[in-house]
């Protein structure tokens, strides 16, 4: 079965490759290279080369043939099942564990223990090593993440996710005291200029049109508690970039506790990882029309954090 996607193109002058990618939720860019290379990716019928130069108004038809998931291993991982039916299963990820494999973490992923329950009752648009998965969280991030176990409830979720219209919330500590108690963080992000493992914010000028691979990115944050020298702070994302709620932070001086990429280098109260928790999902559930509306309650990590600064204040 292979899924067939038209995209409108709303950028001039980016490699095609690097635009698929950000198009299409789950595909990388090195996957993007392989659908292009492999053909099945058009320009008014015609076949591109990866390195071509978008320009605003472009349809291109791309076609993803159902992937053969036997590459991943099936594991027996217990699973925090949130909520599952036949189309969607959401589960509560724990923190430090990837995903979906990737170099050094073949395997121990999230997906390995959803092939494991669900069976080949994933969707294949995710791609060999991405089965079933519409959004991800870091690998320290832990909390609610939402898969798709058919194409066409993929594909709702995706549209949803690009419209805005799934919810995403977060619980995190960040360092520092927030001098307003709730606030809007609009500023794009794209890769690194020095560090490719790392984000940065870029700045924005509504007058002229965002670098190459530098996206939009807005976050709403509202402080929940205060605690000295560190608050307790609620985010909803509008838009989701990689590691998006953690360079924002960072970005208006607060990173998030433990965060030693983007914040303080040395571990605080013990935490040598972000201390943020993806707590609420809703969206509108592509079979029965239903808004759906999740929650994970705070880890015991978190809670112990809070436990801790409560005694400190």
């Amino acid at each position: 079965m292979a899924l067939k996607t038209t995209i409108q193109c709303n950028v001039t002058g980016e490699r095609l490759d690097t635009f698929i990618a950000a198009s299409i939720p789950g595909v990388t860019r090195s996957a993007a290279q392989k659908l292009i290379d492999a053909g099945q990716v058009t320009l008014d019928g015609t076949h591109v080369r990866k390195n071509h130069k978008t320009s605003t108004g472009e349809l291109y038809k791309v076609i993803q043939n159902e992937p053969d998931v036997s590459a991943v291993i099936k594991q027996d991982i217990p699973l925090d099942i949130i909520y599952e039916d036949t189309d969607i299963i959401v589960v509560n990820k724990p923190r430090a564990m990837v995903v979906h494999p990737a170099p050094g973490h073949p395997d121990g992923t999230l997906v390995n223990a959803l092939l494991h329950h669900c069976g080949d009752s994933l969707s294949g648009i995710g791609g060999i090593k991405r089965p079933g998965i519409v959004h991800r969280i870091d690998k320290d991030t832990s909390g609610l993440v939402i898969a798709a176990k058919n194409d066409k409830t993929h594909v709702s979720l995706a549209e949803q996710l690009s419209s805005r219209t799934l919810v995403r919330e977060y619980h995190a500590v960040v360092c520092g005291s927030l001098k307003n108690d709730s606030g809007t963080i609009n500023a794009p992000i794209g890769r690194h200029p020095k560090d490719r493992k790392k984000q940065a914010v870029y700045s924005a000028d509504e007058s002229t049109p965002l670098k190459k691979g530098v996206r939009s990115a807005v976050t709403h944050y509202e402080t929940v508690a205060r605690y000295g020298n560190y608050t307790h702070v609620r985010c909803r994302l509008e838009t989701g970039r990689t590691h998006q709620i953690r360079v924002h932070m960072a970005f208006i001086g607060h990173p998030i506790l433990g965060d030693t990429v983007y914040g303080r280098k040395k571990p605080e109260l013990g935490m040598s990882s972000q201390c943020l928790h993806a707590w609420k999902l809703q969206f509108i559930h592509p079979s029965t029309g239903n808004n759906i509306e999740l929650f994970a309650e705070l880890p015991h990590y978190f809670t112990d954090i809070l436990e801790e600064l409560e005694k400190r204040a």
